[in-house]
């Protein structure tokens, strides 16, 4: 990689996280994905999942540090809140809200590949800044990019409860208010076999209440029962 290429990164690091890197290498890497080195095996890359591994445990600690000192609830309820700041929409969301994906390096092939696929390599990719980050300017920078991009989302998962898992929390309402287990069906199944997306319905007793899409029958009941905790909730809005 040239200097004017180098300078692009350095450009990216100064605009969007407030500093330049002292090795700008580190950064690159964060955004090199495997099959780009794959691609590449007469240069030297090195690809960027040993920081992925590293950046994941930073985020968890940060993550784990603000929700101990600011709320006082038990260990799984706050295991719940953690993994919804974590998961990879929410880190993936994060990527795309620094805009970095013009800098990711992928082959060609990875390039022509889903949008589901570029969402997973978005969030890898901001693990992976952020354990460049920590190696280049510690804890404290780190710990700043996740405060803006991640832990600003708190109000916001506990206002929709969205830290719930929506099939056991659909179940509940349910029960609940029903007294009938729900039951989950496909409805449509379409796509060729590595890109396949299913449609469910999710019925209380013979009410269809929920439908969702995902590309695993699993993503489908989980949006189908996302949308049957909405329907529960505008029913009964003062008692949920």
């Amino acid at each position: 990689m040239n200097k004017q290429e180098k300078e692009e990164y350095q450009k990216f690091s100064r605009e969007k996280l407030g500093f330049e890197f002292h090795d700008i290498d580190l950064l690159i890497t964060a955004l090199t994905h495997r099959s780009y080195v794959n691609e590449h095996k007469d240069k030297q890359v090195e690809h960027n999942e040993r920081l992925e591994f590293l950046g994941d445990a930073v985020l968890e600690l940060v993550s784990s540090d603000f929700l101990f000192r600011n709320y006082n609830q038990p260990e799984g309820i706050m295991t719940a809140w953690r993994s919804a700041l974590v998961r990879t929409e929410s880190i993936g969301a994060a990527g795309e809200e620094l805009g970095y994906e013009p800098l990711v390096r992928l082959s060609h092939g990875e390039k022509m590949d889903t949008a589901r696929a570029h969402a997973v390599i978005l969030a890898d990719c901001f693990e992976a800044v952020i354990g460049a980050i920590y190696l280049d300017q510690g804890y404290d920078e780190a710990k700043k990019i996740i405060q803006k991009h991640i832990l600003v989302k708190i109000d916001q998962i506990l206002a929709d409860e969205s830290w719930r898992d929506p099939k056991s929390y659909f179940q509940e309402l349910a029960q609940r208010y029903d007294g009938v287990t729900p039951v989950y069906k496909v409805m449509k199944e379409e796509g060729p076999d590595h890109d396949k997306m299913f449609t469910v319905g999710v019925y209380v007793g013979k009410n269809l209440r929920g439908v969702g899409v995902g590309h695993s029958k699993q993503e489908a009941q989980g949006a189908a029962a996302t949308e049957g905790i909405k329907r529960y909730r505008k029913e009964h809005p003062k008692k949920d």
